[in-house]
């Protein structure tokens, strides 16, 4: 069995050869390349491959087509969306994810977004670096804050533990409940999430009911003073309209993580340039903890699947 990975996992060159031993102790090959999103460059490394392995870099059709050996698609990410899945299925290619490896990373990034945003946290470090003082910067606090989170898996119920344990209320909406949220949040419609939440958070996955889920008319439901923080996927909400949002003073502030296209981003894109808002190169995921604890889980995934035994199914 050939298996190709084609961009990096973010661990070191010893930790990397310490998970493909057994691999190579059983007789398969293993090949590691740099990061390059041209079809044609995937295509040349991974035409003899059985076994492709990703992160977040886009794989087309195109790709999965030409690998005429291929029978497994191992993500190293917890969503799948930058994966032609239609193309896998066509392919009779099976598909596992990463789900797990970054739960804490995101909700503690989410937490620190919250946090910086409420306390004012960009403008004070430029007041004190300019010798000034905290004037007209006077925070807020996260205790006692209505939390609303939007999807209800693993980073969902996490980062509702964390601002729970800081004593906040929490409300979620989520299109199916789950039985592990029980006695930690309150599930309500999406509107009554918008309209009483001091903090929405997004943590649903991307799919045809989520895009642009966060538009104008749902921003409109939110508080003035309410604060919007979104680390799951960026087509989750309109940017234009939000950045119009932030600008107009409709809502009081912003933390993004993810955008619609991978960083790095256009200059000119409305967010980088709105009121009050955190801008981080999607970064949640990636912890040195996360790295390693992802690179142990999709290792694993190929010999559980070479076995028989399928795990973090996706397809």
């Amino acid at each position: 069995m050939h298996i190709v990975l084609l961009e990096p996992l973010g661990i070191s060159e010893e930790i990397l050869h310490s998970y493909a031993k057994p691999l190579l102790e059983a007789g398969h090959t293993f090949a590691a390349y740099p990061k390059d999103t041209d079809p044609q460059v995937q295509i040349q490394r991974a035409k003899d491959a059985d076994v492709i392995m990703i992160a977040n870099m886009p794989l087309t059709g195109e790709v999965i087509r030409a690998c005429k050996h291929l029978r497994f698609i191992d993500v190293a990410f917890t969503g799948v969306d930058h994966v032609d899945l239609a193309a896998a299925k066509e392919m009779g290619v099976a598909v596992s994810n990463a789900a797990g490896y970054s739960t804490q990373a995101v909700a503690e990034l989410t937490l620190c977004m919250m946090l910086s945003l409420l306390r004012n946290v960009p403008q004070v470090d430029a007041r004190c670096r300019q010798g000034k003082t905290k004037d007209g910067l006077v925070g807020r606090e996260l205790a006692g804050k209505t939390v609303g989170i939007v999807g209800t898996g693993a980073i969902g119920l996490r980062t509702a533990q964390l601002c729970k344990a800081f004593g906040c209320r929490i409300i979620a909406y989520a299109p199916r409940p789950k039985e592990a949220a029980q006695g930690l949040v309150e599930y309500v419609s999406l509107e009554e999430l918008l309209s009483q939440s001091d903090i929405v958070s997004l943590h649903c996955p991307l799919n045809d009911s989520s895009r642009h889920l966060i538009n104008k008319e749902k921003i409109a439901m939110m508080k003035p003073s309410a604060l919007l923080i979104n680390a799951a996927r960026g087509p989750v909400v309109d940017s234009a309209a939000l950045a119009d949002a932030l600008n107009n003073g409709a809502i009081a502030g912003a933390g993004i993580d993810v955008f619609e296209d991978e960083p790095p981003l256009d200059p000119s894109h409305p967010l980088l340039h709105s009121k009050n808002t955190i801008v981080t190169p999607h970064v949640a995921f990636a912890s040195q903890e996360s790295m390693v604890a992802r690179a142990q889980i999709v290792f694993d995934n190929i010999l559980r699947w070479a076995a028989g035994k399928q795990q973090n199914i996706v397809l």
